[in-house]
């Protein structure tokens, strides 16, 4: 006996691939739960944290409820083991998506190279004229960033060199400044940092010094945690209190 081979309408396609996207669109929760498995610290607050700083972009219904692909829950993934496993804050994991290079899973060597670089040492470095061309920051504003604390600024001009991280201060204090927000002002973000890594120093400080490699390896994992959770609380304190001053 023949087989008859059924045949599928165009209408019946489009419906099947329409079924499949809907069974693919998961919620934030869901999210949430299957990360969980292997990020012990994601949270909705904390994915939505994500959202907030561009570095994904769930499709919204109607009603403003989140549905997130396949490809989001990848990219989300990807997120968290680069700030996991490579120690990279969320301005470079940025970069690295919009390049395409984190779309490979991260080699354990690299991810290790790249630590060593972020935590002991900075990557490539800038003279004080280099940080003002790089920023558009002139340098008589610098040397003020320098005497409020937003930056250091040795006095021997063989020492002064800058990092990224240097770099994403001063812009960050330039748009501020920009929006009316004076530089003497800002100086209660160096305070407040200040006391943040002093109570953690206090926590991890001799696990982080220890000559127990997988010690120190831990302790970093356990550095960074808290260093995205303490972002996270810091920005939506914020959140909620400028809320506050929207609704009054």
């Amino acid at each position: 006996m023949s087989k008859v081979k059924q045949e599928t309408s165009p209408g019946e396609t489009r419906q099947a691939s329409e079924s499949s996207k809907r069974r693919k669109a998961l919620t934030i929760g869901a999210v949430a739960k299957i990360l969980k498995k292997e990020f012990d610290d994601i949270s909705i607050s904390k994915i939505r944290y994500l959202e907030d700083q561009k570095l994904v972009n769930p499709r919204r219904t109607p009603g403003g409820y989140r549905l997130y692909s396949q490809d989001d829950v990848d990219r989300l993934r990807t997120i968290l083991r680069l700030q996991r496993d490579e120690f990279l804050p969320l301005r470079v994991i940025r970069q690295e998506l919009a390049t395409r290079r984190a779309e490979a899973e991260p080699r354990s060597s690299g991810a290790s190279a790249r630590r060593a670089r972020l935590v002991t040492s900075p990557g490539t470095t800038l003279d004080l004229a280099g940080l003002a061309e790089e920023t558009g920051v002139s340098e008589t504003t610098l040397k003020e960033l320098g005497e409020f604390g937003l930056i250091e600024i040795p006095r021997a001009e063989a020492d002064q060199r800058f990092d990224e991280t240097d770099v994403a201060v001063v812009r960050a204090v330039d748009e501020l400044n920009k929006a009316g927000i004076g530089v003497r002002n800002l100086r209660m973000f160096r305070t407040s940092a200040d006391r943040e890594a002093q109570m953690v120093e206090a926590l991890l400080a001799a696990r982080l010094q220890s000559k127990n490699p997988q010690r120190r390896k831990e302790a970093v994992q356990s550095l960074e945690r808290m260093t995205t959770v303490m972002g996270e609380l810091r920005h939506s304190l914020l959140v909620r209190d400028l809320r506050r001053v929207a609704e009054s």
